[in-house]
């Protein structure tokens, strides 16, 4: 599998290899072909395919059965990654969009007057 090739593509392609295989008159089982289609995916698909062998049992595991899990796993992963996407340009708007107050140094007012106490609330006050 090719780095970020959509799986329908790959499907295609392992499919076209398959039947011209089967022209040839190679025999295929269930179990090699299914083998094969997880060794071909890419490292992004670890996870399912780590699953896959896990959970079922891969020879007997309907081929079409595993195309259809591999596409639907393909677009829960794009829909999760475009709300991800999202989710960061709104934070990154929202941190563009603050604004810091302007300071001022008045020369004839100190904060003598003021206690420890009233100080260290301005404090925490103006770092919120």
């Amino acid at each position: 599998m090719k780095q970020d090739e959509p799986i329908i593509d790959m499907i295609t392609r392992f499919t076209g290899t398959i039947n011209g295989l089967k022209s040839f008159d190679r025999k295929f089982t269930n179990g090699e072909l299914v083998n094969k289609m997880l060794m071909s995916l890419s490292k992004n698909w670890n996870f399912l395919r780590m699953l896959i062998e896990n959970t079922k049992d891969v020879n007997t595991y309907p081929l079409e059965e595993l195309y259809r899990t591999l596409m639907t796993y393909e677009l829960k992963n794009v829909e999760t990654k475009e709300k991800t996407r999202k989710s960061k340009k709104e934070i990154k708007g929202a941190l563009e969009r603050k604004i810091a107050l302007k300071s001022t140094n008045d020369k004839g007012s100190s904060n003598t007057n003021m206690s420890d106490e009233e100080l260290d609330d301005l404090v925490l006050h103006v770092k919120k």
